[in-house]
């Protein structure tokens, strides 16, 4: 698709997204490095994916990716192994427990959303308080009403 092809507003819009997952990548690279107890990009990305999905269970981790169970737990028993995720028996039914990230996780996370935090910073420096504001609804409104096939994370 070459720019210009569906108008302002989404070429804009991709050129953000674009920005944002150059960057995402860059940094996923940076951190999963040869070494051992690295995160290899798939992890990383299946790691995102349990945050999104606020302590899923395998079942729901399986399903939002639409693989076999048993190639979640695999996926999961890696990260478990490399400290980054743990379970957590579920209070409702002890058969079941939920991913939780762990410490290790948190401070992986934070280096990769610091570029985050370095734009949203830029934005409210360079717009008025109500202009950072209404893009704050805008997002918040586009997420809840405008996004369904990426479902609900809570």
């Amino acid at each position: 698709m070459k720019k210009g092809e569906f108008g302002v507003l989404q070429d804009n819009f991709l050129e953000v997204y674009d920005k944002f997952k150059l960057e995402f990548f860059r940094r996923i690279f940076e951190l999963v490095r040869e070494r051992e107890g690295s995160l290899t990009a798939m992890e990383a990305f299946s790691i995102e994916i349990i945050h999104a999905l606020n302590e899923p269970t395998i079942g729901r981790f399986a399903e939002f990716l639409n693989i076999s169970q048993s190639n979640a737990t695999y996926k999961v028993n890696s990260l478990i192994k490399k400290g980054y995720l743990k379970k957590q028996n579920s209070d409702t039914d002890r058969r079941e427990y939920h991913l939780v990230l762990s410490e290790k996780y948190y401070n992986y996370t934070d280096i990769m959303r610091s570029y985050v935090k370095t734009v949203l910073g830029r934005i409210e420096n360079s717009f008025s308080p109500e202009e950072t504001e209404l893009f704050s609804n805008m997002l918040m409104r586009i997420s809840a009403e405008m996004m369904p096939e990426a479902g609900s994370f809570e």
